[in-house]
């Protein structure tokens, strides 16, 4: 085993890890009214307060731009987000979230997180409870670089 493979219990733990965080997204996706290829593009637009064209949301979510495009278009046939002119690039267009997809997609976070609060207190001891907290730090360490 070299220095940069992982011990056989670390790739257990990852392993283990995907399989329960997978279990628990999949578990939330019943309540969602947004698909989720569309609330990934609002997740995006609302998170960084920015205009983005189809090729920049198609890159930044690693699907192809026929994809993206037919992505935003239904995001803009429900009003979750507009399309304007590109300030420079007459050929394009810059997509934003609008007030309906900011708060359609609040609303299906508060609904997951609902859900989770829910689960944590019926099934969790508050000690154990302590112990999730802790973990979630744990978690966004393993995400820094």
């Amino acid at each position: 085993m070299t220095d940069s493979t992982p011990h056989p219990d670390t790739l257990d733990l990852a392993a283990e890890l995907r399989a329960a965080i997978g279990e628990l997204v999949r578990a939330l996706r019943p309540d969602d009214t947004l698909p989720q290829n569309q609330a990934g593009v609002l997740g995006l637009l609302v998170r960084d307060e920015r205009a983005y064209t189809v090729a920049e949301l198609a890159a930044r979510q690693r699907v192809r731009h026929q994809s993206m495009a037919r992505t935003v278009a239904l995001l803009t046939e429900t009003g979750l987000v507009t399309q304007q002119p590109h300030a420079t690039d007459g050929r394009k267009l810059l997509i934003t979230a609008t007030e309906a997809g900011r708060a359609a997609l609040l609303e299906q976070r508060a609904r997951r997180e609902a859900r989770i609060a829910a689960a944590i207190e019926a099934r969790l001891t508050p000690e154990e409870q302590a112990q999730l907290r802790a973990s979630v730090d744990l978690l966004r360490r393993l995400n820094r670089e």
